[in-house]
């Protein structure tokens, strides 16, 4: 399984009905919103890393009121 943190940033007054949407998605583990430079943290999973972009881009990305994000994938060194 390859996971990752998704930092997201969002339309004022956004982040909690954002953070509520994107919670109900298949793959995503969390999904909160938060202060600082971006408004939703969510952490994420799925079998490769193809599937985690079709889940970013194909289901995340199109969550309305999201207007950037960044994905950082967890890594085991």
């Amino acid at each position: 399984m390859v996971q990752a943190y998704i930092l997201i940033q969002t339309e004022v007054g956004k982040a909690t009905a954002v953070a509520e949407v994107i919670a109900e998605i298949p793959g995503v583990l969390t999904a909160e919103d938060v202060t600082g430079p971006y408004d939703v943290i969510v952490r994420a999973e799925a079998a490769t890393v193809d599937d985690l972009g079709r889940l970013v881009a194909g289901g995340i990305q199109q969550v309305e009121g999201i207007t950037r994000t960044l994905t950082c994938p967890v890594v085991h060194l």
